[in-house]
């Protein structure tokens, strides 16, 4: 098999995901001043730009405030999958909210899926949507009896979907279910066209611009960006990946934070169609693409809590046998990964941050389905802020805490947050810096302290305190990506320490011992 840019047999790091390397995303300046308008939308990704392109069209005027670059996070890190199968869900939402509320989470996904249709047909948008049927698929006997209670599930909901006992791949399976008639598309390609579109119809966009606060005006609600401007609406959704305001609503104990891993591949054989993710783990998620004219695979899978586990160039690793051996790959063209949170039920978190604050809304906790789950947001909190009646405002309120299964998550969760945090503080690397070869990094010790270096391409060390600034964790290297991640709530931080994904909103303090010449020396303690 071929890697693109392999070298000594170790996967290489290629520029970005497949989405954002065939996109010209355009480009909008930082906040200059302060503003005034009807809302405020911190967030660029699918449910921000959604959002802003629904209130625009209802005659609103809007901000959009992106604290990087527009589509950047998570929506271009996407498998981009618009379904409203998302996983192993249905059975487990019958047990604990009900029928009704099942019903609801699939009509709220399957009408966020037609929105996007319907609006490729309006706009014209060129982006490779097409309708695909979606399979989720069993290798195990223990997987193959959940898989028979989701169809169970499927049939009490009306939902359109079969029990079969293969799929189209070099891979023994025990059970199969589909659901028929979702769809794929390229998402950067459509939203650049609501954000054509939101621009025209006077919507203000502003990159590079980070909302950092929110805070109660005599002339309403106002957004604090850590360039020192303040823009002011009657309402602020927060369309952030992680809320960038919490309020009084403790988000970061609420949610936890995977990661999971993505490769485009070329393959020896014709795809032959169809969405396919694996309920076993480590997972796997097949579905097709287009490069030009040249068809493409992508190859999903190997989760874990970020900041736990193992080096994850393995995870990519896996994935490339897996491919090799499942589509007899002819070249990877790319690999990436992204970054998902979870709710403690595992249905989003989407309307008033907290009780006292109806103004503030959030929409947060995708559970790695952000295509339908990001559009029912916006046009949930588009229904919001016209007032107008929705059925699934209860069903997504943040406020909601089902005793089952909540409290059991929340109290695993925290266990496992303490766990980390405990460990961190009392472990001491045996690793110095001086054993650091290039483009490599690790927590390491320096006069009794634990810090984090990297030594990189051109042999400079960057030196990071280890301690997150968001709750006190010690962050670990993440090999795959050259940043360090917090394993108690899932915040990133460059090699030098940057914030990369929060909670955490302040970087990594810089060790000034960098600019030492004896740093490597070994009576320095280095």
């Amino acid at each position: 098999m071929v890697k693109k840019g392999e070298k000594e047999g170790i996967l290489p790091l290629f520029p970005d995901s497949y989405w954002l390397e065939s996109t010209k995303i355009p480009k909008f300046s930082p906040l200059q001043e302060d503003k005034k308008v009807d809302v405020v939308i911190v967030g660029g990704g699918i449910t921000g730009i959604t959002a802003a392109y629904l209130l625009v069209k209802e005659g609103l005027k809007v901000a959009l405030l992106e604290g990087d670059r527009l589509m950047n996070g998570t929506t271009g890190h996407t498998t981009a999958k618009i379904t409203a199968q998302h996983n192993l869900i249905y059975d487990e939402l019958i047990r604990h909210f009900g029928e009704e509320a099942a019903r609801h989470y699939y009509e709220a996904n399957t009408e966020a899926l037609e929105f996007i249709e319907k609006t490729v047909k309006e706009h014209d948008i060129n982006c490779g949507f097409v309708r695909q049927d979606a399979y989720l698929y069993a290798t195990t006997t223990q997987y193959a009896q959940k898989l028979e209670k989701e169809f169970e599930a499927y049939e009490k909901l009306g939902i359109s979907g079969e029990l079969q006992n293969e799929i189209p791949f070099d891979q023994k399976v025990e059970n199969v279910l589909s659901m028929r008639n979702q769809a794929q598309y390229h998402p950067l390609h459509y939203l650049i066209k609501l954000v054509e579109i939101v621009e025209k119809t006077g919507g203000q966009i502003y990159e590079q611009t980070t909302a950092v606060n929110v805070e109660k005006t005599d002339k309403g609600t106002a957004v604090l960006t850590r360039e020192g401007f303040r823009v002011t609406g009657d309402y602020v959704l927060a369309c952030t990946h992680f809320p960038f305001y919490e309020g009084a609503g403790l988000y970061s104990t609420r949610m936890y934070a995977d990661r999971s891993y993505l490769m485009a591949v070329k393959t020896k054989q014709e795809y032959p169609g169809g969405m396919y993710l694996s309920v076993d783990q480590p997972s796997r998620s097949l579905r097709a693409a287009t490069s030009g004219d040249e068809n493409i695979v992508l190859v999903g899978g190997e989760g874990h809590k970020t900041g736990q586990g193992k080096d994850t160039l393995e995870y990519y690793k896996a994935l490339a046998s897996f491919s090799d051996e499942v589509l007899h790959t002819n070249e990877i063209l790319y690999r990436w990964s992204a970054q998902d949170l979870t709710t403690l039920d595992k249905v989003p978190y989407i309307g008033e941050v907290t009780a006292g604050q109806p103004n503030v809304l959030i929409a947060t906790g995708y559970r790695k389905w952000g295509m339908t789950s990001g559009t029912a947001a916006a046009r949930l909190l588009r229904d919001i802020v016209l007032d107008k009646a929705s059925p699934y405002r209860s069903l997504y309120a943040p406020s909601r805490f089902q005793a089952d299964p909540s409290l059991k998550k929340f109290v695993q969760e925290n266990v496992d947050v303490a766990k980390h945090l405990i460990k961190g503080k009392l472990e001491l690397p045996v690793r110095k810096v001086h054993d650091l070869a290039r483009d490599q990094g690790a927590a390491v010790t320096i006069k009794g302290k634990r810090k984090g270096a990297y030594r990189d391409k051109q042999g400079e060390v960057h030196i990071v305190d280890t301690t997150c600034t968001h709750m006190g964790c010690e962050v670990n290297w993440n090999h795959g990506e050259r940043t360090w991640d917090c394993p108690c709530h899932g915040s990133r931080f460059s090699y030098d320490g940057e914030v990369v994904e929060g909670p955490a909103e302040k970087p990594l303090q810089k060790d000034e011992h960098t600019l030492l010449d004896n740093i490597f020396s070994e009576d320095s303690g280095y």
